[in-house]
Protein backbone atom coordinates (compact mmCIF):
# COMPACT_ATOMS: atom_id res chain seq x y z
CA UNK A 1 0.00 0.00 0.00
CA UNK A 2 1.38 3.56 -0.70
CA UNK A 3 0.51 6.75 0.36
CA UNK A 4 1.55 10.47 0.04
CA UNK A 5 4.10 11.39 1.49
CA UNK A 6 4.17 14.28 3.80
CA UNK A 7 5.51 17.78 3.64
CA UNK A 8 8.52 18.23 6.22
CA UNK A 9 9.34 14.60 6.60
CA UNK A 10 12.98 15.40 6.73
CA UNK A 11 12.66 17.94 9.77
CA UNK A 12 10.40 15.50 12.37
CA UNK A 13 14.11 14.57 13.39
CA UNK A 14 13.26 10.67 13.06
CA UNK A 15 16.29 8.51 11.60
CA UNK A 16 15.53 5.42 9.48
CA UNK A 17 11.54 5.41 8.99
CA UNK A 18 10.09 2.39 7.40
CA UNK A 19 6.36 2.81 5.64
CA UNK A 20 4.72 5.92 6.45
CA UNK A 21 1.06 6.32 6.63
CA UNK A 22 -0.26 9.06 5.73
CA UNK A 23 -3.42 9.81 6.64
CA UNK A 24 -5.05 6.79 5.53
CA UNK A 25 -8.83 6.47 5.10
CA UNK A 26 -11.02 4.37 7.57
CA UNK A 27 -11.39 1.11 5.61
CA UNK A 28 -7.05 1.31 5.24
CA UNK A 29 -7.19 1.77 9.31
CA UNK A 30 -9.46 -1.01 10.03
CA UNK A 31 -7.25 -3.51 8.11
CA UNK A 32 -4.32 -1.94 10.03
CA UNK A 33 -5.89 -2.43 13.24
CA UNK A 34 -6.96 -5.49 12.52
CA UNK A 35 -4.00 -7.27 11.08
CA UNK A 36 -1.82 -5.80 13.60
CA UNK A 37 -4.36 -7.52 15.99
CA UNK A 38 -4.59 -4.21 17.35
CA UNK A 39 -8.61 -4.18 17.28
CA UNK A 40 -11.49 -6.32 17.19
CA UNK A 41 -14.64 -5.87 15.17
CA UNK A 42 -18.05 -5.51 17.14
CA UNK A 43 -21.08 -6.66 15.68
CA UNK A 44 -22.10 -3.29 14.16
CA UNK A 45 -19.02 -3.07 12.34
CA UNK A 46 -16.71 -0.89 14.78
CA UNK A 47 -13.38 -1.11 16.37
CA UNK A 48 -12.86 -2.25 19.59
CA UNK A 49 -9.50 -1.29 20.87
CA UNK A 50 -7.68 -1.73 24.77
CA UNK A 51 -5.80 1.38 25.85
CA UNK A 52 -3.35 -0.94 28.24
CA UNK A 53 -2.86 -0.46 31.36
CA UNK A 54 -3.99 3.53 31.21
CA UNK A 55 -7.98 3.89 30.74
CA UNK A 56 -6.94 7.41 31.24
CA UNK A 57 -5.26 10.59 30.88
CA UNK A 58 -2.39 11.00 33.50
CA UNK A 59 -2.78 14.59 35.13
CA UNK A 60 0.16 14.17 37.33
CA UNK A 61 2.63 13.39 34.74
CA UNK A 62 1.68 16.41 32.09
CA UNK A 63 4.59 18.72 32.08
CA UNK A 64 5.03 22.67 30.18
CA UNK A 65 9.01 23.70 29.59
CA UNK A 66 9.85 26.26 31.60
CA UNK A 67 10.89 28.93 29.27
CA UNK A 68 10.43 32.72 27.99
CA UNK A 69 7.80 33.79 26.83
CA UNK A 70 5.20 31.32 27.90
CA UNK A 71 6.60 30.91 31.30
CA UNK A 72 5.25 34.54 31.78
CA UNK A 73 1.35 33.55 30.87
CA UNK A 74 1.82 30.04 32.51
CA UNK A 75 -0.64 29.43 35.89
CA UNK A 76 2.25 27.23 37.49
CA UNK A 77 0.73 24.65 40.30
CA UNK A 78 -0.34 21.24 40.40
CA UNK A 79 -1.69 21.29 36.88
CA UNK A 80 0.14 22.88 35.26
CA UNK A 81 3.87 21.57 36.02
CA UNK A 82 7.06 23.22 34.89
CA UNK A 83 9.94 21.26 33.22
CA UNK A 84 13.28 22.36 32.40
CA UNK A 85 14.60 22.66 28.45
CA UNK A 86 17.42 19.97 29.42
CA UNK A 87 15.10 17.52 30.98
CA UNK A 88 12.74 18.01 28.36
CA UNK A 89 15.34 17.37 25.58
CA UNK A 90 16.17 14.43 26.98
CA UNK A 91 12.84 12.73 26.69
CA UNK A 92 11.93 14.00 23.25
CA UNK A 93 15.39 12.28 22.10
CA UNK A 94 14.13 9.24 23.67
CA UNK A 95 10.49 9.25 21.66
CA UNK A 96 12.27 10.13 18.94
CA UNK A 97 14.55 7.14 19.17
CA UNK A 98 11.40 5.01 19.67
CA UNK A 99 9.50 6.06 16.75
CA UNK A 100 13.01 6.02 14.62
CA UNK A 101 13.56 2.79 12.36
CA UNK A 102 9.71 2.20 12.20
CA UNK A 103 6.82 2.13 10.21
CA UNK A 104 4.98 5.40 11.58
CA UNK A 105 1.18 6.70 11.10
CA UNK A 106 0.89 10.29 10.69
CA UNK A 107 -2.31 12.15 10.40
CA UNK A 108 -2.81 15.55 9.44
CA UNK A 109 -5.48 17.70 11.19
CA UNK A 110 -6.99 20.89 12.07
CA UNK A 111 -7.87 21.80 15.35
CA UNK A 112 -10.71 24.53 14.99
CA UNK A 113 -13.66 24.93 11.98
CA UNK A 114 -12.98 28.99 12.06
CA UNK A 115 -10.50 30.07 9.63
CA UNK A 116 -9.82 32.95 11.34
CA UNK A 117 -8.70 30.32 14.65
CA UNK A 118 -8.13 27.36 13.30
CA UNK A 119 -4.22 25.57 14.67
CA UNK A 120 -2.90 22.89 11.70
CA UNK A 121 -1.71 20.04 13.40
CA UNK A 122 0.34 16.84 12.98
CA UNK A 123 0.47 13.33 15.05
CA UNK A 124 2.81 10.64 14.49
CA UNK A 125 2.79 7.33 16.13
CA UNK A 126 3.00 3.68 15.57
CA UNK A 127 0.24 2.58 16.44
CA UNK A 128 -2.93 1.92 13.96
CA UNK A 129 -5.44 2.70 16.18
CA UNK A 130 -4.69 5.91 17.71
CA UNK A 131 -4.17 7.13 13.54
CA UNK A 132 -7.98 5.93 14.16
CA UNK A 133 -8.79 7.61 17.12
CA UNK A 134 -6.90 10.96 15.58
CA UNK A 135 -9.32 11.25 12.43
CA UNK A 136 -12.18 10.53 14.34
CA UNK A 137 -11.35 13.70 17.28
CA UNK A 138 -9.96 16.22 15.06
CA UNK A 139 -11.12 17.87 11.52
CA UNK A 140 -10.52 15.91 8.19
CA UNK A 141 -8.84 18.01 5.71
CA UNK A 142 -9.65 17.98 2.07
CA UNK A 143 -7.08 16.25 -0.30
CA UNK A 144 -6.21 19.27 -1.79
CA UNK A 145 -5.13 20.82 1.45
CA UNK A 146 -3.30 17.57 2.18
CA UNK A 147 -0.98 19.38 -0.43
CA UNK A 148 0.02 22.41 1.38
CA UNK A 149 -0.06 21.29 4.52
CA UNK A 150 2.30 23.09 7.42
CA UNK A 151 1.88 21.97 10.47
CA UNK A 152 1.48 24.85 13.34
CA UNK A 153 2.11 21.83 16.07
CA UNK A 154 3.40 18.51 16.06
CA UNK A 155 2.53 15.74 18.31
CA UNK A 156 4.86 13.05 19.33
CA UNK A 157 3.13 9.78 20.33
CA UNK A 158 5.85 7.42 21.18
CA UNK A 159 3.73 5.38 23.75
CA UNK A 160 5.39 2.11 23.75
CA UNK A 161 8.30 3.92 25.35
CA UNK A 162 9.07 4.64 29.15
CA UNK A 163 11.09 6.91 30.89
CA UNK A 164 13.36 4.58 33.54
CA UNK A 165 15.14 7.42 34.84
CA UNK A 166 12.73 9.19 35.61
CA UNK A 167 13.29 9.26 39.22
CA UNK A 168 16.50 10.93 38.80
CA UNK A 169 15.25 13.55 36.88
CA UNK A 170 12.79 14.51 39.55
CA UNK A 171 9.57 13.27 37.73
CA UNK A 172 6.70 11.47 38.98
CA UNK A 173 6.80 8.45 36.99
CA UNK A 174 7.94 6.84 33.83
CA UNK A 175 4.76 8.62 31.81
CA UNK A 176 5.29 11.54 30.53
CA UNK A 177 2.94 14.43 28.73
CA UNK A 178 5.37 17.13 28.08
CA UNK A 179 4.69 20.37 26.07
CA UNK A 180 7.38 22.92 24.50
CA UNK A 181 5.19 26.18 23.50
CA UNK A 182 8.09 28.11 22.05
CA UNK A 183 9.10 24.96 19.85
CA UNK A 184 5.37 23.80 19.08
CA UNK A 185 6.29 20.44 20.16
CA UNK A 186 4.34 17.91 22.41
CA UNK A 187 5.52 14.24 23.26
CA UNK A 188 4.16 11.51 25.09
CA UNK A 189 5.53 8.64 26.38
CA UNK A 190 4.34 5.29 28.92
CA UNK A 191 0.73 5.86 27.79
CA UNK A 192 -1.05 4.40 25.40
CA UNK A 193 -4.49 6.29 26.02
CA UNK A 194 -6.02 8.31 23.18
CA UNK A 195 -7.46 10.93 25.15
CA UNK A 196 -4.04 12.29 25.76
CA UNK A 197 -3.87 13.26 22.34
CA UNK A 198 -6.99 15.03 22.13
CA UNK A 199 -6.79 17.07 25.80
CA UNK A 200 -3.06 17.92 24.61
CA UNK A 201 -4.64 20.13 21.63
CA UNK A 202 -7.33 21.61 23.95
CA UNK A 203 -4.67 22.35 26.44
CA UNK A 204 -3.14 24.38 23.62
CA UNK A 205 -6.13 26.09 22.20
CA UNK A 206 -6.52 27.11 25.91
CA UNK A 207 -3.72 28.20 25.86
CA UNK A 208 -2.79 29.98 22.15
CA UNK A 209 -6.98 31.09 21.88
CA UNK A 210 -7.08 33.77 24.85
CA UNK A 211 -4.04 35.42 23.95
CA UNK A 212 -5.43 36.58 20.93
CA UNK A 213 -8.30 37.65 22.74
CA UNK A 214 -10.64 34.70 21.89
CA UNK A 215 -12.02 32.08 24.40
CA UNK A 216 -11.79 28.64 24.74
CA UNK A 217 -14.17 26.63 26.58
CA UNK A 218 -15.17 23.34 27.74
CA UNK A 219 -18.08 22.93 26.49
CA UNK A 220 -20.92 21.16 24.03
CA UNK A 221 -22.81 23.43 21.70
CA UNK A 222 -25.93 22.97 19.49
CA UNK A 223 -28.08 25.30 17.32
CA UNK A 224 -32.26 25.69 16.89
CA UNK A 225 -33.57 25.94 13.13
CA UNK A 226 -33.59 30.15 14.25
CA UNK A 227 -30.21 29.66 14.36
CA UNK A 228 -30.01 30.26 18.20
CA UNK A 229 -26.75 28.92 20.12
CA UNK A 230 -26.66 27.61 23.65
CA UNK A 231 -23.40 26.18 25.26
CA UNK A 232 -23.37 23.29 27.94
CA UNK A 233 -20.65 23.70 30.21
CA UNK A 234 -20.17 20.64 32.90
CA UNK A 235 -18.00 17.92 34.35
CA UNK A 236 -17.79 14.29 33.51
CA UNK A 237 -21.11 12.92 34.41
CA UNK A 238 -23.38 16.05 34.51
CA UNK A 239 -25.19 14.97 30.84
CA UNK A 240 -23.38 17.77 28.49
CA UNK A 241 -22.66 15.28 25.64
CA UNK A 242 -26.30 13.77 26.40
CA UNK A 243 -28.53 17.16 26.59
CA UNK A 244 -26.72 18.57 23.73
CA UNK A 245 -27.15 15.93 21.55
CA UNK A 246 -30.87 17.22 20.81
CA UNK A 247 -32.80 15.43 17.78
CA UNK A 248 -34.71 19.28 17.40
CA UNK A 249 -31.13 20.84 17.14
CA UNK A 250 -27.99 20.81 15.21
CA UNK A 251 -25.11 19.52 17.22
CA UNK A 252 -22.00 21.84 17.08
CA UNK A 253 -19.84 19.51 19.19
CA UNK A 254 -19.90 17.89 22.17
CA UNK A 255 -17.32 18.74 24.17
CA UNK A 256 -14.20 21.83 22.98
CA UNK A 257 -15.52 25.41 21.32
CA UNK A 258 -14.34 28.48 21.09
CA UNK A 259 -15.82 31.91 20.55
CA UNK A 260 -13.82 34.53 18.40
CA UNK A 261 -15.51 37.09 16.70
CA UNK A 262 -17.39 35.31 14.41
CA UNK A 263 -18.85 33.14 16.95
CA UNK A 264 -18.51 29.71 18.22
CA UNK A 265 -17.02 26.49 16.60
CA UNK A 266 -15.70 23.65 17.40
CA UNK A 267 -12.44 22.59 18.03
CA UNK A 268 -12.83 18.87 16.56
CA UNK A 269 -14.60 17.16 14.33
CA UNK A 270 -15.74 14.35 16.05
CA UNK A 271 -17.60 13.05 19.88
CA UNK A 272 -15.72 11.36 22.42
CA UNK A 273 -18.60 9.39 24.54
CA UNK A 274 -18.64 7.29 27.70
CA UNK A 275 -21.19 4.26 27.45
CA UNK A 276 -20.61 2.90 30.43
CA UNK A 277 -24.61 1.61 30.93
CA UNK A 278 -25.29 2.81 27.64
CA UNK A 279 -28.83 1.86 26.23
CA UNK A 280 -30.62 2.90 23.19
CA UNK A 281 -33.72 4.12 24.85
CA UNK A 282 -32.01 6.58 27.27
CA UNK A 283 -29.22 7.67 23.96
CA UNK A 284 -30.56 6.93 20.86
CA UNK A 285 -28.28 9.36 19.17
CA UNK A 286 -24.96 7.95 20.35
CA UNK A 287 -26.14 4.34 20.42
CA UNK A 288 -27.03 4.76 16.89
CA UNK A 289 -23.31 6.48 16.04
CA UNK A 290 -21.49 3.31 17.45
CA UNK A 291 -21.01 1.60 14.24
CA UNK A 292 -18.36 1.19 11.27
CA UNK A 293 -15.49 3.96 11.38
CA UNK A 294 -16.32 4.39 15.38
CA UNK A 295 -13.47 3.44 18.04
CA UNK A 296 -14.23 1.85 20.85
CA UNK A 297 -12.41 1.48 24.42
CA UNK A 298 -12.35 -0.91 26.56
CA UNK A 299 -15.69 -2.55 26.14
CA UNK A 300 -16.37 -6.38 26.56
CA UNK A 301 -17.80 -8.12 23.91
CA UNK A 302 -18.83 -11.85 23.58
CA UNK A 303 -17.04 -13.87 20.95
CA UNK A 304 -19.78 -12.77 18.15
CA UNK A 305 -18.87 -9.26 18.93
CA UNK A 306 -22.12 -7.96 20.83
CA UNK A 307 -20.81 -5.30 23.31
CA UNK A 308 -22.08 -5.32 27.00
CA UNK A 309 -22.42 -1.89 27.96
CA UNK A 310 -22.85 -2.83 31.96
CA UNK A 311 -19.53 -4.66 31.85
CA UNK A 312 -16.78 -2.39 33.52
CA UNK A 313 -14.36 -4.99 34.16
CA UNK A 314 -11.52 -3.21 32.59
CA UNK A 315 -12.72 0.56 33.83
CA UNK A 316 -15.70 2.65 33.97
CA UNK A 317 -14.28 4.73 31.93
CA UNK A 318 -15.54 2.76 28.78
CA UNK A 319 -15.95 5.12 25.67
CA UNK A 320 -16.19 5.80 22.42
CA UNK A 321 -14.79 8.02 19.54
CA UNK A 322 -17.04 8.34 16.37
CA UNK A 323 -17.09 11.63 13.62
CA UNK A 324 -19.68 14.11 14.29
CA UNK A 325 -20.93 12.57 10.67
CA UNK A 326 -22.61 9.70 13.02
CA UNK A 327 -24.94 12.33 14.53
CA UNK A 328 -27.38 12.45 12.04
CA UNK A 329 -28.44 16.24 13.46
CA UNK A 330 -25.53 18.17 12.85
CA UNK A 331 -24.12 21.22 11.44
CA UNK A 332 -21.88 20.37 9.12
CA UNK A 333 -19.58 23.61 9.07
CA UNK A 334 -19.20 22.96 13.08
CA UNK A 335 -19.34 26.42 13.80
CA UNK A 336 -22.54 29.19 14.45
CA UNK A 337 -23.38 32.65 15.60
CA UNK A 338 -23.04 34.27 18.99
CA UNK A 339 -24.87 32.52 21.85
CA UNK A 340 -28.42 32.98 23.25
CA UNK A 341 -27.71 30.80 26.28
CA UNK A 342 -25.30 29.40 28.39
CA UNK A 343 -26.22 26.29 30.39
CA UNK A 344 -23.74 25.20 33.71
CA UNK A 345 -24.55 21.48 34.23
CA UNK A 346 -23.90 20.40 38.05
CA UNK A 347 -24.77 16.86 39.40
CA UNK A 348 -25.59 18.85 43.73
CA UNK A 349 -25.08 15.29 44.92
CA UNK A 350 -26.72 16.99 48.65
CA UNK A 351 -30.29 18.21 46.77
CA UNK A 352 -29.96 21.76 47.80
CA UNK A 353 -28.97 23.43 44.34
CA UNK A 354 -32.84 24.21 41.99
CA UNK A 355 -32.99 22.00 39.09
CA UNK A 356 -32.98 25.09 37.00
CA UNK A 357 -31.60 28.87 38.37
CA UNK A 358 -31.50 31.85 35.96
CA UNK A 359 -28.04 33.90 36.78
CA UNK A 360 -27.22 37.31 36.65
CA UNK A 361 -23.65 38.25 35.57
CA UNK A 362 -21.92 38.16 38.38
CA UNK A 363 -23.19 34.87 39.46
CA UNK A 364 -22.92 33.86 35.95
CA UNK A 365 -18.87 34.55 36.66
CA UNK A 366 -19.14 32.89 39.84
CA UNK A 367 -20.10 29.88 39.07
CA UNK A 368 -18.22 29.78 35.92
CA UNK A 369 -14.93 30.07 38.09
CA UNK A 370 -16.72 27.39 40.67
CA UNK A 371 -17.00 24.47 38.73
CA UNK A 372 -19.11 22.69 40.92
CA UNK A 373 -20.03 19.30 40.73
CA UNK A 374 -20.14 15.99 43.49
CA UNK A 375 -19.08 12.58 43.24
CA UNK A 376 -21.23 10.26 44.62
CA UNK A 377 -20.65 7.12 46.65
CA UNK A 378 -19.80 3.81 44.11
CA UNK A 379 -18.67 6.35 41.49
CA UNK A 380 -14.73 5.90 42.57
CA UNK A 381 -12.84 3.53 45.27
CA UNK A 382 -13.42 4.86 48.28
CA UNK A 383 -15.93 7.34 47.96
CA UNK A 384 -18.20 6.43 50.35
CA UNK A 385 -20.56 9.81 50.52
CA UNK A 386 -20.89 12.91 48.00
CA UNK A 387 -17.91 14.65 47.42
CA UNK A 388 -17.74 18.35 46.23
CA UNK A 389 -15.56 18.64 43.30
CA UNK A 390 -14.53 22.51 41.87
CA UNK A 391 -13.34 22.51 38.50
CA UNK A 392 -12.36 26.00 37.32
CA UNK A 393 -14.46 26.67 34.17
CA UNK A 394 -15.73 23.84 33.94
CA UNK A 395 -11.90 22.37 33.11
CA UNK A 396 -9.57 23.43 35.09
CA UNK A 397 -7.43 20.19 34.30
CA UNK A 398 -6.70 21.32 30.80
CA UNK A 399 -6.01 25.46 31.43
CA UNK A 400 -2.87 26.67 31.33
CA UNK A 401 -3.49 30.39 31.68
CA UNK A 402 -5.07 31.50 34.99
CA UNK A 403 -9.12 30.76 34.87
CA UNK A 404 -9.67 34.01 35.62
CA UNK A 405 -8.38 35.01 31.99
CA UNK A 406 -10.95 32.77 30.44
CA UNK A 407 -13.80 34.12 33.51
CA UNK A 408 -13.17 37.87 32.14
CA UNK A 409 -12.99 36.52 28.62
CA UNK A 410 -16.63 34.98 29.28
CA UNK A 411 -17.92 38.49 31.13
CA UNK A 412 -16.65 40.27 28.03
CA UNK A 413 -18.91 38.04 25.67
CA UNK A 414 -21.80 38.07 27.74
CA UNK A 415 -22.22 41.83 27.41
CA UNK A 416 -21.41 42.33 24.25
CA UNK A 417 -24.10 39.39 22.82
CA UNK A 418 -26.76 40.06 25.87
CA UNK A 419 -26.43 36.59 26.57
CA UNK A 420 -28.82 34.47 28.81
CA UNK A 421 -26.98 32.50 31.59
CA UNK A 422 -28.79 29.26 33.70
CA UNK A 423 -27.55 26.65 36.22
CA UNK A 424 -29.07 23.46 36.14
CA UNK A 425 -28.78 20.66 38.51
CA UNK A 426 -28.77 17.27 37.12
CA UNK A 427 -28.10 15.47 40.40
CA UNK A 428 -30.07 14.44 43.69
CA UNK A 429 -33.18 15.61 45.05
CA UNK A 430 -34.01 15.98 48.57
CA UNK A 431 -35.21 12.48 49.00
CA UNK A 432 -32.04 11.01 47.13
CA UNK A 433 -33.66 10.85 43.37
CA UNK A 434 -31.50 11.87 40.73
CA UNK A 435 -33.48 14.58 38.30
CA UNK A 436 -35.74 12.66 35.30
CA UNK A 437 -34.14 12.64 32.22
CA UNK A 438 -37.50 14.06 31.07
CA UNK A 439 -37.66 17.10 33.78
CA UNK A 440 -34.36 17.99 32.60
CA UNK A 441 -35.23 17.91 29.22
CA UNK A 442 -38.03 20.44 30.55
CA UNK A 443 -35.55 22.75 31.94
CA UNK A 444 -33.54 23.23 29.11
CA UNK A 445 -36.72 23.41 26.66
CA UNK A 446 -37.68 26.02 28.68
CA UNK A 447 -34.55 27.98 28.59
CA UNK A 448 -34.42 27.32 24.50
CA UNK A 449 -37.76 28.36 23.52
CA UNK A 450 -37.80 31.24 26.31
CA UNK A 451 -40.66 30.28 28.49
CA UNK A 452 -38.84 30.44 31.62
CA UNK A 453 -38.78 34.16 31.32
CA UNK A 454 -42.61 34.08 31.52
CA UNK A 455 -42.17 32.21 34.87
CA UNK A 456 -42.52 33.72 38.05
CA UNK A 457 -38.68 33.26 40.27
CA UNK A 458 -38.52 32.84 43.99
CA UNK A 459 -34.94 32.55 45.71
CA UNK A 460 -33.18 30.17 47.39
CA UNK A 461 -31.52 31.27 50.80
CA UNK A 462 -27.83 31.30 51.44
CA UNK A 463 -26.96 31.01 47.66
CA UNK A 464 -29.53 33.36 46.67
CA UNK A 465 -30.19 31.75 42.85
CA UNK A 466 -33.71 32.75 41.50
CA UNK A 467 -35.29 29.46 40.32
CA UNK A 468 -38.81 29.43 38.30
CA UNK A 469 -42.19 28.34 40.36
CA UNK A 470 -43.49 26.49 37.45
CA UNK A 471 -42.18 25.32 33.76
CA UNK A 472 -44.09 23.62 30.71
CA UNK A 473 -43.34 19.57 30.72
CA UNK A 474 -42.35 19.37 34.23
CA UNK A 475 -43.53 16.35 36.42
CA UNK A 476 -44.62 18.08 39.24
CA UNK A 477 -43.47 21.85 39.52
CA UNK A 478 -42.82 21.61 43.34
CA UNK A 479 -39.49 20.01 42.48
CA UNK A 480 -38.19 23.12 40.87
CA UNK A 481 -37.68 24.70 45.06
CA UNK A 482 -35.22 22.22 46.21
CA UNK A 483 -36.66 22.52 49.75
CA UNK A 484 -39.82 21.17 48.74
CA UNK A 485 -38.27 17.76 48.46
CA UNK A 486 -36.92 17.38 51.99
CA UNK A 487 -38.66 15.65 54.72
CA UNK A 488 -37.09 18.27 57.38
CA UNK A 489 -36.20 22.44 56.72
CA UNK A 490 -33.81 21.80 59.43
CA UNK A 491 -31.82 19.36 57.91
CA UNK A 492 -32.46 21.29 54.31
CA UNK A 493 -30.98 24.27 55.62
CA UNK A 494 -28.19 22.41 57.85
CA UNK A 495 -27.01 21.02 54.68
CA UNK A 496 -27.62 24.20 52.39
CA UNK A 497 -25.25 25.66 54.46
CA UNK A 498 -22.35 23.30 54.25
CA UNK A 499 -22.36 23.60 50.89
CA UNK A 500 -22.31 26.84 50.92
CA UNK A 501 -19.48 26.59 53.22
CA UNK A 502 -17.26 24.57 50.78
CA UNK A 503 -17.97 27.12 47.70
CA UNK A 504 -17.12 29.84 49.71
CA UNK A 505 -13.77 27.87 50.97
CA UNK A 506 -13.10 27.19 47.15
CA UNK A 507 -13.38 30.52 45.96
CA UNK A 508 -10.93 31.94 48.34
CA UNK A 509 -7.79 31.53 46.04
CA UNK A 510 -9.83 34.19 43.74
CA UNK A 511 -10.21 37.13 45.80
CA UNK A 512 -6.55 38.41 45.96
CA UNK A 513 -5.92 38.10 42.11
CA UNK A 514 -6.69 41.74 41.81
CA UNK A 515 -10.38 41.08 39.84
CA UNK A 516 -12.02 44.25 38.23
CA UNK A 517 -15.10 43.47 40.80
CA UNK A 518 -15.11 40.98 43.81
CA UNK A 519 -16.80 37.90 42.06
CA UNK A 520 -17.33 36.23 45.96
CA UNK A 521 -19.94 38.62 46.28
CA UNK A 522 -22.02 36.64 43.70
CA UNK A 523 -21.78 34.22 45.86
CA UNK A 524 -23.21 31.84 49.06
CA UNK A 525 -23.41 34.12 51.89
CA UNK A 526 -22.88 32.50 55.60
Amino acid sequence: MSTPTPNGLDKLGLENIGKVYYNLSYDELQAHEVNKNECKISSTGTAMCDTGIFTGRSPKDKYFVDQVPSNEHISWGDINKKIDKEKFDTLFDLTKKQLSGKDIYIMDVYAGASDASKKSVRFISEVAWQAHFVKNMFIRPTEEELKTFEPDFVVYNGCKTTNENYKAMDLHSDVYVCFNIEENISIIGGTWYGGEMKKGIFSMMNYWLPLEGKLSMHCSANVGKDDDVCLFFGLSGTGKTTLSTDPERALIGDDEHGWDDNGVFNFEGGCYAKVIDLKEENEPEIFGAIVKDALLENVVADASGNVDYSDISKTQNTRVSYPIEHIVNHKKDLQAGHPSNIIFLSYDAFGVLPPVSKLNREQAMYYFLSGYTAKVAGTERGITEPVTTFSACFGEAFLPLHPTKYAKLLGKKIDEHNVNVYLVNTGLNGAGKRMSIKDTRACINGILNGSINDAEFDTVPVFNLKFPTSLNGITNNSILNPMSTWESKEKFDETLRSLAGKFIENFDRYNDNGSEFDYSAAGPKL
